[in-house]
């Protein structure tokens, strides 16, 4: 049998296993052929949950294909986002990424590489912490908090959602920043933080976003004393950024989307066109300003190198304050 008979015969063969392999379907102009999956590393409900959705949402409108949200809560994140990291990378696994990026390889063993095993997608979203306090606290701004705080060593305690988490970690940056010290009450999650908070077990509390202690706020039940985002909130514009106190002082938990590593540049490419597209709309700022959410969209390589600033920053804090998690 010559030469040209032989692969002749060969090449039904070859082009099967051609595509089959990865990024076959992008070499065919096929992207998307089939369903694809966005891992949100957080239970069902709730703001992280909304993200993931409606990047699910924008995803399915954009692409024209089904987005499956596949929910895999665990490990403040981190079990989800390993399973992220471990997936197929090609172009039908997607996930909610999250600061937990930043903060969760400091606090120790993670089943990722924060900087390497992921295909940065865009940025989405940020949220709005907020220092809230019970009427009863006798301070009514920042300066007053610190200066109580001061004069009170160690009889002053503020609740957060739990060790490690944005809250807490502000919390020592804001204690730093002010040389000044207070008593750490974590808690597991939100909801009981803040129970006790209106009913003057703690008198103090840093909250992940404002949109619990929102209505509580509104009605006089708790008081604001600042927002820790880069700049005021246009739900509470009365209340100062701490940022304005101490220049650069920010801890806003952020939300991304990106695939496992090695994603076809086309996939990531049309993915972050669609988001910003879709961020764009009316309808998502609207529900995202409903919660107190900044749109942040960007670009992959923007992502990509805020993520390793975030990764730097944070280490940095949770080394200088000795936090350890539980």
């Amino acid at each position: 049998m010559n030469t040209p008979t032989k692969l002749r015969l060969l090449l039904p063969a070859l082009l099967a296993l051609a595509a089959a392999l990865p990024g076959a379907a992008f070499a065919q102009g096929a992207w998307p052929a089939k369903p694809l999956r966005l891992i949100v590393p957080f239970p069902p409900g709730g703001p992280t949950d909304l993200v993931g959705r409606t990047a699910a949402d924008i995803l399915r409108d954009e692409l024209g294909q089904p987005v499956v949200v596949d929910n895999r809560p665990g490990g403040n994140g981190t079990v989800g986002v390993g399973v992220l990291a471990k997936s197929a990378p090609d172009g039908y696994t997607v996930g909610l990424t999250a600061i937990t990026l930043a903060t969760a390889p400091h606090l120790g063993p993670v089943p990722f590489d924060a900087l390497n095993d992921f295909s940065p997608i865009s940025n989405l979203v940020s949220m709005t912490p907020l220092i809230v306090a019970n009427p009863a606290l006798p301070a009514a701004n920042l300066q007053e908090l610190i200066a109580y705080a001061k004069a009170n060593p160690g009889k002053l305690s503020f609740g957060t959602p739990g060790v490690a988490t944005v809250p807490h970690l502000a919390a020592e940056m804001l204690q730093a920043a002010g040389s000044f010290s207070m008593v750490h009450v974590p808690y597991k999650g939100a909801a009981q933080q803040i129970q006790d908070l209106l009913a003057g077990a703690t008198l103090l509390d840093f909250q992940s976003s404002l949109v619990l202690a929102l209505p509580q706020v509104r009605s006089g039940k708790l008081k604001p004393i600042a927002v820790l985002t880069p700049a005021r909130s246009p739900l509470l514009p009365e209340v100062p950024a701490v940022a304005e106190s101490f220049r650069g002082l920010h801890a806003a938990p952020w939300f991304g989307l990106g695939g496992p590593a090695g994603m076809p540049a086309e996939a990531v490419t049309r993915m972050n066109a669609a988001l910003v597209k879709g961020m764009q709309s009316k309808e998502v700022a609207a529900r995202f300003t409903a919660i107190g959410a900044t749109i942040h969209t960007s670009t992959p390589q923007e992502f990509a190198a805020f993520i390793r600033s975030e990764h730097a920053r944070w280490g940095e804090v949770i080394r200088k304050a000795g936090i350890k998690p539980e």
